[in-house]
């Protein structure tokens, strides 16, 4: 098997561009050390850098169109895929939506620098009717920003990440197993990272039939949206729905009856905003209050999406 460092110096742009094109199309394989290592051969003449700049970007540039086109075309289910494929916590989505509200496209020259925002920006942009021209424009300049930060860490740091490579060169075919149990120990601790804020998440769920029961049976459950206001503009609430993001949480648990049934609901993976609100209204004593299984997919599943309203505000 030829040294590692000689494998990357003769296919050196080959790689940069696959890792980033695998990264970014969501799987969690970090791309951001191939930059930097690709930023530390080109000093010595082993790589060029302005290839390997303009096979990132490319790279960036496909994915983030697929998935933009995909955002346009399929909205929020293609944003719940994308959270689960990431191995990210699935609360992702929702924060993502919020940074995506407060900065509009200009995020895209941020995203990639950001753990799970990068997975679903794109998309996002896609699903909210961002125009494709700009869109564009911004997805390029981010792209140019996060690969040539990477690249120009290497040329700075290029003799520490040499003395790395002469070692993994040195250990012929062992390099290859040194650097895959890394990857796997990074998968497995993306894995357990998102095990436990699911655990953290962990509530008792109310089905969708038994919440249609106890409509049906006069019991007046109050339903609860938790969704970020950017969900609230793409799919529309459950009929006589409150939304929470509008209300004091204090000011309105003061005013309701603690015996009374509370169904909070969102549109995220695992229903894991509506539990982290659920959870809040138990710790104030709302013995009867769940996160909604299957969230507002399940509703819409049972229900005509055309029929629903507008949340009722506070």
């Amino acid at each position: 098997m030829p040294p590692l460092s000689d494998l990357i110096q003769m296919y050196g742009v080959l790689i940069v561009f696959g890792i980033v094109l695998v990264e970014q199309f969501g799987l969690p394989i970090p791309a951001y050390p191939i930059l930097i290592v690709a930023g530390a051969l080109a000093v010595d003449g082993g790589v060029s850098w302005e290839l390997c700049l303009v096979a990132a970007v490319g790279a960036c540039l496909i994915c983030d169109l697929f998935w933009f086109r995909a955002g346009r075309f399929y909205g929020k289910r293609i944003l719940r895929l994308l959270c689960k494929i990431s191995l990210s916590p699935d609360s992702c989505v929702n924060q993502t939506e919020d940074r995506f509200r407060r900065f509009g496209v200009k995020s895209l020259l941020v995203s990639k620098f950001i753990p799970g925002f990068n997975t679903i920006a794109a998309p996002l942009s896609g699903a909210m009717g961002t125009n494709t021209r700009q869109f564009l424009a911004f997805s390029i300049t981010g792209a140019a920003l996060w690969s040539g930060t990477g690249i120009l860490l290497g040329t700075w740091f290029h003799d520490s990440v040499d003395g790395v490579l002469e070692l993994l060169s040195t250990m012929g075919s062992t390099a290859l197993s040194v650097v895959l149990s890394l990857l796997g120990l990074f998968i497995v601790a993306k894995y357990i990272e998102r095990r436990r804020h699911r655990a953290r998440s962990a509530i008792e769920r109310i089905e969708l039939g038994e919440l249609l029961a106890l409509i049906d049976g006069g019991h007046d459950p109050l339903i609860i949206d938790a969704r970020s206001l950017t969900a609230q503009g793409l799919e529309a609430a459950i009929p006589g729905a409150l939304v929470f993001q509008s209300c004091q949480p204090a000011q309105l648990m003061a005013s309701l009856d603690r015996n009374r049934h509370i169904v909070v609901y969102c549109s995220c993976p695992n229903d894991v905003t509506a539990a982290e609100v659920a959870k809040q209204f138990l710790a104030n004593g709302f013995h009867r209050a769940r996160p909604l299984k299957g969230g507002l997919d399940a509703w819409n599943a049972h229900h005509n999406p055309d029929a629903s309203l507008d949340p009722a505000p506070c």
